[in-house]
């Protein structure tokens, strides 16, 4: 029975009007992590197809385990900064036309186990996201979203995020970038790039990138500072090898690097890596020919190290081979800087274009090394047989040679004779 005022329906225009703000933004939100979801799972699923062109060994994950709801980038369950909140009816959303692409069998059960004891932790990282990231690139086949100090690039298009315009303040705050689903050899010429952009950058995780070789890994001393590295055995070969933590280890000594994999480096690692790996990079900056060293080193090392080789170390005395081995004053080593890694070209229109280039450059190294065996093997098996008939073909000569000299007379006059025609 209370008179309804202008002023209550004023204020019930405005609380309308919050209710409906509030619903279009839970909407909007809902849109917005459904595309990030469908962004992610494409990202993975062209990654299968690299990855099977590739012929990567097999992991505990699929297409479908690049879900947000499975993936370490997204559960707090997993580990390494790639950590997100999720909505719980997320899941159970399936956009138009995706239902085809589910496994069948018994992959999707397995692929709804969240664990991954594989998996390297990091308890900084673990945390659930902060609730305030930022897309920074998003479509139907890559993701680059910012969450607080941490910068998550999914799918090879996400790089170009690096190129985009960034604040002093915002590039200031990133310390942790994760790249996933993305190969090592495209992510190696953004390096530099990062190294300007992000001068606070501390730790760098790598999630099925293709790092395979140990040459590789010696591309990070391209950034300015590095404290923490995590490379996921997920989709990364190089981890299955026995010496590739001694050899980050000596690689990038300069950084001074404190964990690799949530595992803290010590000093006995330091030491071991350097039995390991000193001796053959001692060798390698003795015997590298110096225009070869000069070729090999960047522009600012070029000038330091003619300067060392030429100018004032040899006015003190100092000969080529100990200046090499002054770590102090060619920064982080020369030993250690032979180990390199040029950048691949990366300006193929597609990862499958790359693919076939370096199957084709790969199958071309593998002739050539066949037939360099071939060679040694049949230069060995011609040795072998010289050395059964050498014996024998030695008592013939000798034979012959006393049978055509028996008569001296007549050897005298063959000699001349044949002097004489050759003349």
């Amino acid at each position: 029975m209370k008179r309804i005022t202008d002023e209550d329906r004023r204020m019930a225009g405005v609380l309308t009007r919050k209710e409906e703000e509030k619903k279009k933004e839970s909407h909007k939100q809902t849109i917005h992590k459904e595309k990030r979801r469908l962004a992610i799972r494409n990202a993975a699923q062209q990654w299968e197809g690299v990855k099977a062109c590739l012929e990567l060994p097999p992991t505990n994950g699929s297409k479908e385990d690049a879900s947000p709801e499975n993936s370490p980038a997204h559960s707090p369950a997993q580990t390494n900064g790639l950590a997100q909140e999720t909505s719980p009816e997320e899941p159970r959303r399936i956009s138009p036309g995706s239902g085809p692409e589910r496994p069948s069998g018994g992959t999707e059960n397995r692929l709804r186990t969240n664990s991954r004891p594989n998996s390297p932790r990091d308890p900084k990282l673990v945390e659930t996201g902060s609730g305030n990231v930022q897309s920074l690139s998003l479509s139907d086949s890559h993701l680059a979203e910012l969450d607080g100090d941490t910068l998550r690039l999914f799918g090879l298009g996400a790089l170009e995020a690096l190129e985009r315009g960034w604040g002093v303040q915002t590039a200031g705050a990133v310390t942790v970038i994760a790249f996933r689903f993305i190969n090592f050899d495209a992510i190696v010429p953004t390096l530099p790039r990062i190294r300007v952009k992000f001068p606070n950058l501390s730790h760098l995780i790598f999630l099925e990138t293709n790092i395979s070789r140990l040459p590789q890994l010696a591309a990070l001393a391209q950034v300015r500072r590095l404290d923490q590295l995590t490379i996921h055995p997920e989709g990364n070969p190089v981890v299955s090898l026995t010496l590739w933590r001694s050899f980050i280890i000596y690689r990038l000594y300069h950084f001074n690097l404190q964990k690799i994999n949530g595992q803290e480096v010590t000093m006995n690692d330091v030491i071991a890596a350097e039995r390991v790996f000193g001796t053959l990079g001692h060798i390698a900056a003795t015997e590298t020919p110096r225009c070869r060293l000069l070729l090999l080193l960047e522009e600012s090392r070029k000038r330091q190290l003619q300067f060392l080789l030429e100018g004032r170390g040899r006015r003190a005395g100092l000969s080529p081979e100990e200046l090499r081995d002054n770590g102090k004053l060619l920064g982080e080593g020369l030993s250690r800087a032979l180990f390199n890694y040029p950048s691949r070209d990366c300006n193929a229109e597609s990862p499958e274009e790359g693919t076939v280039e370096s199957s084709e450059r790969a199958a071309v190294i593998e002739q050539y090394l066949q037939e360099l065996v071939k060679r040694a093997s049949d230069t060995n098996l011609k040795g072998e047989a010289l050395h059964k008939l050498w014996p024998s073909m030695f008592a013939e000569m000798v034979r012959d040679c006393v049978l055509e000299m028996r008569d001296r007379r007549a050897f005298r006059q063959a000699s001349l004779g044949k002097l004489t025609e050759t003349k």
